[in-house]
C-alpha cells in the first residue's frame, strides 16, 4: 500500500522504509543538540522576569529603531525556544506584549509557536514515532483509530486546554499519525487565546515593572480565564460527539 501523509503505510502501523535508515535519527539529535547548547550556555536565565526587567530600554530601543526586524528576530527566538523546549515560553509573550502590544504580540508570539511545534513535530515522526508506539504498548492502536478520524478536534482541545505541556502535545499527534496540516492548523488556531491573554498582561508590564511588582505567571489558571478555555475545549470536541449522536 502506498504510504500515507503522515508517515505509515499499511493502514498506519508501520513506518515507511524511508524512515528506518539512520538519518531519520537527524532531526531529533539536532534539537537534543541544540536543547544541550542552550542549557549549556544559559540561555534560558535569560527568558526571566527579572532579565527582561533588566533590558527592557534596550529591548524598547531594538523595536523603536526597527519593528520589522525586532518582531522578525522575536518570532525567530520563539520558534528556537519552543523547539528546543527551552523554558520560558510565557515570559517570551509577555515581553512581546510589552514591546509590540496585544495583537501584534498575539500574532508573533502565535506564528513563532506554531513554527517551533512543527519543528518538534517533524522530528518526533521522523524516528521517535514508532519508538513511542513499541513503548506505549497496543493501547496506542485502539486510540490512534478515534484519534486520527477527529484529529483536528483532539489536537484543537489538547491546545485549547491549558492542563497539558506543550512539548507533550508536540509528540502526541506524531506518534498517533495526525497529518502535518492538521496538526499545524489546529496549533496555530489552539494557541491563540492563551497567547492573548499573555501578550494583553504584557501590554501593561512595564506599569507593573516600575511598580515593583511582576505579573502573575498562574493567571491562565484563574477561574474566570481557564473556564472560557474549557468552554472553547468542549466546542472543539462538539464534532466529535455529532459523529457520535449520528451513529
Amino acid at each position: 500500500m502506498a504510504a500515507t501523509d503522515d508517515g505509515f503505510a499499511n493502514g498506519g502501523n508501520e513506518p515507511r522504509q524511508g524512515r528506518r535508515t539512520p538519518w531519520r535519527w537527524l532531526p531529533p539529535a539536532l534539537l537534543l543538540a541544540g536543547l544541550g547548547v542552550a542549557l549549556a550556555l544559559g540561555l534560558h536565565r535569560h527568558l526571566t522576569l527579572d532579565a527582561l526587567a533588566a533590558h527592557r530600554e534596550t529591548l524598547a530601543r531594538f523595536v523603536a529603531e526597527d519593528g520589522t526586524l525586532a518582531a522578525a528576530a522575536y518570532v525567530g527566538v520563539y520558534a528556537l525556544a519552543v523547539a528546543f523546549s527551552v523554558p520560558g515560553a510565557t515570559v517570551l509573550t509577555l515581553a512581546g506584549g510589552f514591546l509590540f502590544g496585544t495583537l501584534a504580540a498575539t500574532a508573533c508570539a502565535v506564528a513563532g509557536a506554531t513554527l517551533g511545534a512543527i519543528a518538534v513535530f517533524l522530528a518526533a515522526r521522523s524516528a521517535l514515532g514508532g519508538l513511542l508506539r513499541a513503548k506505549a504498548g497496543p493501547w496506542v492502536e485502539r486510540l490512534e483509530g478515534g484519534f486520527r478520524a477527529n484529529a483536528f478536534s483532539y489536537t484543537l482541545f489538547l491546545r485549547l486546554v491549558p492542563l497539558f505541556p506543550f512539548w507533550l502535545v508536540n509528540l502526541v499527534p506524531a506518534v498517533l499519525g495526525v497529518p502535518l496540516g492538521t496538526y499545524a492548523l489546529a496549533t496555530l488556531v489552539g494557541i491563540v487565546p492563551g497567547a492573548l491573554v499573555y501578550a494583553s498582561v504584557g501590554n501593561g508590564l512595564g506599569a507593573v515593572l516600575d511598580a515593583g511588582g511582576k505579573p502573575d505567571l498562574g493567571l491562565i489558571f484563574a477561574p474566570e480565564i481557564l473556564l472560557p478555555l474549557l468552554g472553547l475545549g468542549a466546542l472543539a470536541l462538539l464534532p466529535v460527539l455529532a459523529k457520535r449522536w449520528r451513529r
